[in-house]
């Protein structure tokens, strides 16, 4: 039966918004305790917190968790990765923070990533690739802990992509992401890599779930975490299953009516879109808080944005990253940030850490064209402003000329 003949709900745009929003932590007010448990269970109500280089105000990875929790600071995330061990580091859709509880379901993407990487890797590098694999390994079960600058140190040395990379940083990634090492830390933000069986603890190293289990988890814990999707998002959230395996779950699911076929609707005139939801979605919808109406800082990998075309069908809101960009074809700015109030999104801010004045320096912020820049609001951006400011460790706060455009 299709979707269509099985229609049984249409959600209006607002409260697929905030039910998006509530499953994301951000319908509530970013209040509350950010350390220890309370943070771990954050983390594992979102999912997974992308980690990127990029440091204009802060990182990726605690701009996620500061625009949830104003609380947070970095010092809490790094007791859970490199102490409690109750998270750990590797690929999503890119690279991420995640429980460990879920690492058992990694070995189906080292599986995964074995196979598709190691005739390709050992033709770009030749036939001395596994012997540079077996040194590396042999160099960190013997020494501890390494990074690219611990190995390879007579390797040229390059800065550039991963084609450009030394066979050593090869060698480590490689290793990496066929689960064979993995992150033990970082020193200025430089991974550190040590054998997984002396990172993960045992509990979850040594469970390896079937291919079936593995498909059944992803799926699972994707609708959960998304409220609805389309079978193509549902694939997309952890990023490490086929899509015909998607598909074939999503029709299970159906048949044993453990998902039912809904409407959404766009936040734009574009047509409404199929998903599919759990049976206990109406009482979802009934019982959402209304959003707080803070207006809160973001990060351009916030999880809420990572698939930018769902974004922009709830929102309206069309978000592109431009620092691969030329200046002079710049739309926005380089690294700009989004910038919600309530369950809408109203703009983005373009600003960066100065590291001479040791201020945050505001440079422009661009209003949605639908939203009117009273007073109140604006006093309420600058307040998120100052927040922001004492967050990323800046003494003063800047505004350059012309900042409100």
């Amino acid at each position: 039966m299709t979707m269509e003949a099985q229609l049984v709900l249409k959600v209006d745009n607002a409260a697929a918004r905030r039910l998006f929003l509530q499953k994301h932590a951000l319908l509530e007010a970013p209040t509350g305790s950010s350390k220890g448990e309370d943070l771990l269970n954050l983390i594992h109500r979102i999912g997974f917190v992308q980690v990127d280089s990029i440091n204009t105000v802060e990182r990726a990875h605690h701009m996620i968790l500061w625009s949830r929790r104003q609380s947070y600071r970095p010092k809490h995330l790094k007791k859970l990765l490199e102490n409690d061990r109750s998270l750990f580091e590797h690929w999503t859709h890119d690279a991420s923070i995640i429980p460990t509880e879920f690492f058992p379901y990694w070995h189906y993407r080292f599986q995964k990533s074995a196979e598709s990487l190691q005739s390709r890797w050992k033709v770009w590098r030749g036939a001395e690739y596994q012997e540079k694999l077996n040194l590396i390994l042999r160099h960190i079960e013997e020494n501890g802990p390494a990074g690219t600058s611990d190995v390879g140190k007579d390797e040229k040395r390059s800065k550039g992509g991963w084609w450009e990379w030394n066979p050593s940083k090869t060698a480590l990634e490689y290793l990496w992401r066929t689960g064979q090492i993995s992150v033990s830390r970082r020193e200025n933000f430089q991974k550190l890599y040590d054998l997984t069986e002396r990172v993960i603890p045992a509990d979850h190293l040594t469970t390896k779930p079937s291919h079936q289990e593995t498909v059944d988890w992803a799926c699972n814990s994707a609708i959960d975490r998304l409220g609805f999707a389309t079978p193509s998002e549902i694939a997309a959230y952890w990023d490490k299953l086929d899509l015909a395996d998607v598909k074939a779950w999503c029709e299970h699911a159906q048949k044993h009516q453990e998902l039912i076929p809904i409407e959404i609707q766009a936040a734009s005139d574009t047509k409404p879109k199929l998903c599919l939801a759990r049976p206990q979605i109406e009482d979802e919808l009934k019982s959402l808080d209304t959003p707080s109406q803070r207006i809160r800082i973001l990060s351009p990998f916030d999880p809420a944005l990572r698939d930018r075309k769902r974004a922009e069908f709830l929102f309206d809101f069309n978000y592109r990253i431009e620092i691969f960009v030329p200046e002079p074809k710049r739309q926005y700015g380089y690294y700009v940030f989004p910038v919600m109030e309530g369950d809408k999104l109203i703009g983005r801010v373009d600003m960066k850490r100065d590291k001479t004045s040791n201020a945050l320096a505001v440079k422009r912020f661009w209003p949605e064209t639908s939203i009117r820049m009273g007073k109140g609001r604006l006093q309420r951006l600058e307040a998120e402003l100052e927040r922001c400011t004492q967050f990323a460790g800046c003494e003063d706060l800047q505004f350059l000329s012309a900042w409100q455009g």
